[in-house]
């Protein structure tokens, strides 16, 4: 099934020391989204948008979070030869969030289907209301009906404004399966408490929202940490990880919208998104919240480019 975009992927560049196996990197590896082959590992999916983060009275700039994400990718070195696929951009215009998102579904529907690890590059965090559509159409769901979302973020996005935002997405999620009468988990790592109301907090404790908060998450609390994660991996029959990179430390992510305080250790959040990705049960990855226009010394994408490497080089594919 072909994937709808707004803008046809660009030709990947990037640093050349030779084109055999043991000098790879990633441009080398990238190709245009095809669904008629079979051997690529994943493929990638920009979604162009900011209109939720100004909803939700954010800092603009994430809209061009894709690009550079994609150009802090291009010249890592690959340990192993691998084929990735870029199948474009999907890009909200006209504060059309909603369409956007029902677009971005499409895609990430597509590419499950077709064999494909979805890696959706962000955008402001609204992006995950679009993932989660492309997963909960997908085929394999019918089979494997429990789903989890594991958000590595310092806020609960679970509010419950009139019009949809940034900050919104994960109580859609929970209304929209709610409504459809289907198993879905919702887990939080990183939660700042200075930074989510009480409210919310009881708002996630009434839809029985599990988390962590920040300062239980720090590099001494990795067994703490993998019992968290463990619990939702053995609970559930499909992962989708979302990556707000917000739930870093601003000295390691200053290119968000509201930098963090004090945040998850780098360390830690390589090490969830490396136990996830071992799993074999995760179906969809996003990173949301890149904002170049506050990026210092391409410290946030280049972070960003490291998780997403791993994350494509290591994962192991659902099999239903």
């Amino acid at each position: 099934m072909s994937i709808e975009v707004d803008t046809a992927p660009a030709p990947w560049t990037g640093r050349s020391d030779g084109a055999t196996p043991e000098h790879l990197r990633w441009h080398q590896a990238v190709r245009p989204y095809d669904p008629a082959t079979t051997d690529s590992r994943c493929v990638l999916i920009g979604f162009a948008s900011d209109e939720g983060v100004g909803r939700n009275k954010g800092r603009a700039g994430a809209v061009a979070g894709p690009d550079a994400l994609r150009g802090a990718l291009s010249s890592l070195a690959l340990a192993d030869p691998i084929i990735v696929e870029d199948a474009g951009t999907i890009a909200v215009a006209d504060a059309n969030l909603e369409g956007g998102q029902a677009r971005l579904g499409r895609a990430v529907t597509a590419a499950i289907d077709a064999g494909r690890l979805p890696v959706v590059l962000g955008g402001g965090h609204e992006v995950a209301f679009g993932t989660y559509q492309g997963v909960s159409a997908a085929g394999i769901r019918t089979g494997l009906p429990r789903l989890g979302i594991l958000n590595l973020d310092a806020h609960f996005d679970l509010r419950a404004d009139a019009v949809p935002s940034s900050g919104t997405p994960f109580r859609q999620i929970l209304e929209a399966e709610t409504a459809a009468e289907t198993s879905c988990r919702y887990d939080v790592l990183g939660i700042s408490q200075p930074s989510n109301t009480r409210a919310l907090f009881e708002t996630a404790r009434r839809l029985g929202v599990r988390y962590l908060v920040d300062d239980r998450c720090g590099v001494t609390d990795s067994e703490q940490v993998d019992v968290f994660v463990d619990a939702l991996l053995d609970a559930v029959d499909l992962v989708y990880l979302t990556i707000d990179l917000d739930v870093l430390p601003a000295a390691v992510a200053p290119g968000v919208s509201a930098p963090a305080a004090y945040g998850v250790p780098l360390e830690i959040v390589q090490r969830v998104c490396d136990r996830v990705t071992a799993s074999g049960k995760l179906i969809a990855v996003d990173v949301a919240e890149l904002n170049p226009a506050f990026d210092i010394d391409n410290r946030t994408a280049r972070t960003a480019a490291r998780l997403i490497h791993r994350i494509v080089t290591r994962h192991r594919p659902v099999t239903p």
